[in-house]
């Protein structure tokens, strides 16, 4: 156990440490006018893509993470990044590796995807799948409750 709790230690410290080296990053490119479009930045683009797969808006993602509205409109406006606790509750929030997140922010180098998850949505199964059985208010409902099983499990896990 003592080898887990150093290992998180040493991995808090680190990123940190990176974190800090990003943000003095930020600063330089702020003082010096360069600008990047925020369509251009993963993390911009990975939790626009999130928040419309979730079907939730900024204001409703910030109070599902436990973290302030104005600290996700400043990710997505790029003019922050998410430190390494924040990266812990959006992959769990996402339902993706922690290894993803950090990536995508910034704070370890890009991980190269092998190959693209080709699991349809769960609207393109449905009509493929049970294209005379199910109509678009029945696969509503389903996606509802879908939803609602992910919220349930994620608050299960953030209470503990």
């Amino acid at each position: 156990m003592a080898n887990v709790n150093t290992f998180n230690l040493i991995f808090d410290k680190l990123g940190n440490i990176v974190y800090s080296f990003i943000k003095f990053d930020k600063i330089l490119s702020l003082k010096y006018n360069f600008h990047v479009s925020t369509n251009e930045v993963p993390m911009v683009t990975f939790l626009k893509k999130l928040m419309e797969r979730r079907k939730r808006l900024p204001s409703q993602m910030a109070a599902d993470l436990g973290i302030s509205h104005a600290t996700i409109s400043r990710w997505l406006s790029g003019d922050d990044i998410p430190n390494i606790k924040s990266c812990r509750k959006l992959a769990e929030y996402g339902g993706v590796p922690l290894q993803k997140i950090l990536s995508v922010v910034g704070h370890i180098p890009t991980i190269v995807e092998e190959e693209p998850n080709l699991w349809p949505e769960f609207r393109e199964y449905a009509q493929h799948k049970y294209p005379n059985e199910l109509d678009e208010d029945l696969i509503t409902m389903i996606e509802d409750l879908i939803e609602r099983r992910r919220e349930r499990k994620y608050k299960y896990r953030t209470d503990s």
